[in-house]
């Protein structure tokens, strides 16, 4: 890297990662309450009826152990912000200490993650409008979530992080009202509505014990539980257009801990206490079972309601997202050119148009495979979130290096434990990789036979960018390789 590019970075400016342009829109407000929308996803409003069914009360047990690799991948995510601030966000922090090859590879992975992700939450936001339409073919309501959110984040960012702000609010509220009558009922011991179940301890035990699959379920279903926290990496994305990120991200990444307690394991917690694990289905939410349940007029519906918002809401976010990484590859002639193009409302309209294409895929998911297309999105989605997590913590592992022979220098802001905590961390994400591969869920082993498939076309495309370079003469950043001026 050239001494320029050098005093750029030093002032959280790379000349080629594609921050130039965006509007520093996002207030503290909303960043913090993206950071509660992304601890708070569709992983938990659909996901944990489908993973209580399989597992039983040991879920309990999956969510805790994927939630302290959640934190520390926040805090590793953390201070790796608060040494530059970017919109490339951990592309950028891959480029530099791990190598040009890492930042293209993190960042199509990172893409697939949301690509894969947007599919499932669409056909979610389809599976809860069905309670109300069932005679709707499910391809058409997810073909409308799809507009409305394209058009969304299309218009600018104040508009996307304000509806993320209500759309998170919502989420936050509904799950704290459920945590109120969930403790409510438990505490009384009260009969769940006509169900001829009684709440309370019992219910941990009397149907099978805590562990009613084996303890080996529980381990099985650790894929699926780390791709319901994926999304709280997306505060590292939101900090490129934040005015002061260093002050506002360290808090909204500090709270993720206590929400990922609060939210995910006191809720599970509660959903088995209410009624028994056997109750629960993995086509429906497990908080509409409940509240649909206790004969509360018109609860089921209220809360279905809010499960959308939470589909629409992560969907809203993917969009985000993938529009600001492809820009930051695009920039650098690792994506398509046209994906580098922003807006006069300073949105990078290519990158999130691409993925919307993506989208529509699943669309017709839906329309082919309807009853599956959710879990096959989710098992895909989930080695996106895996090597996004893993290359967030070697990066922060390779900046540590570079920090102890003097090269930068460590914010106040520092991830816990290092670099002990990162190599645990990569070593329990590895092991999720595994799992894997033993699963014996067909829609497990279809994303197992995917990644090799990527690793090849991910390792061509690398393989052409850098002939392309070498025949250019340029050996690691390139100028930009489409239009990535802003446009009317």
């Amino acid at each position: 890297m050239e001494s320029s590019e050098l005093n750029s970075a030093a002032r959280g400016k790379d000349p080629v990662s594609g921050d130039e342009g965006y509007a520093k829109s996002l207030t503290n407000r909303q960043i913090q309450m993206i950071a509660i929308g992304g601890a708070i996803g569709v992983g938990l409003f659909l996901g944990v009826g489908g993973r209580l069914q399989f597992a039983g009360p040991g879920l309990m047990l999956s969510y805790a152990i994927s939630g302290i690799a959640a934190f520390f991948v926040m805090r590793a995510l953390g201070e790796l912000v608060m040494h530059r601030p970017t919109a490339g966000s951990f592309v950028e922090y891959a480029r530099e200490f791990v190598g040009p090859w890492a930042g293209y590879a993190s960042g199509w992975m990172f893409w697939v993650n949301w690509a894969m992700t947007g599919i499932a939450e669409i056909t979610a936001a389809a599976l809860y409008v069905e309670r109300w339409l069932p005679d709707v073919p499910q391809w058409i309501t997810a073909l409308v979530a799809l507009a409305v959110l394209l058009s969304v984040n299309l218009l600018s960012v104040k508009l996307f992080g304000e509806m993320e702000f209500w759309f998170a609010l919502v989420k936050a509220l509904a799950i704290i009202a459920f945590l109120f009558v969930g403790l409510a009922l438990v505490l009384t011991s009260s009969e769940v509505g006509d169900t001829g179940h009684r709440a309370g301890l019992h219910n941990l035990t009397d149907h099978g014990g805590f562990f009613p699959q084996g303890f080996p379920a529980v381990l099985m279903v650790l894929q699926g539980v780390v791709f319901a926290f994926a999304a709280i990496e997306m505060v590292g994305i939101a900090a490129g257009e934040t005015d002061n990120p260093r002050k506002v991200v360290p808090k909204a990444i500090n709270s993720v801990v206590w929400r990922i307690a609060f939210f995910y394991i006191g809720s599970v917690l509660l959903l088995t206490l209410v009624l028994p694990w056997t109750v629960y289905r993995s086509d429906e939410s497990p908080f509409v079972t409940v509240f649909s349940a206790i004969g509360l007029p018109a609860a089921g519906d209220v809360m279905n309601a809010v499960v959308l918002t939470a589909a629409l809401s992560s969907c809203n976010s993917g969009l985000y997202s993938t529009g600001r990484i492809l820009r930051s590859l695009a920039n650098r002639g690792e994506a398509p050119a046209f994906t580098a193009r922003m807006s006069s409302r300073h949105v990078p309209y290519g990158g999130i148009l691409f993925t919307a294409v993506i989208y529509l895929f699943g669309v017709f998911l839906n329309y082919w495979v309807p009853k599956d297309a959710f879990d096959i999105a989710v098992n895909v989605a989930s080695l996106g979130v895996i090597t996004t997590w893993m290359t967030l913590l070697y990066s922060q592992i390779r900046f540590r290096r570079k920090a102890r022979r003097g090269e930068v220098a460590v914010p106040a802001f520092r991830m816990p434990g290092a670099p002990v905590t990162g190599w645990l961390t990569l070593a329990f994400l590895v092991g999720v990789l595994v799992l894997m591969v033993f699963s014996d869920d067909w829609k497990q082993q279809v994303s197992v036979a995917i990644a090799p498939v990527l690793a090849v076309v991910l390792g061509g495309g690398w393989w052409i960018i850098s002939r392309r370079r070498a025949r250019a003469g340029v050996a690691g950043a390139t100028p930009p390789a489409g239009p990535a001026a802003t446009e009317s």
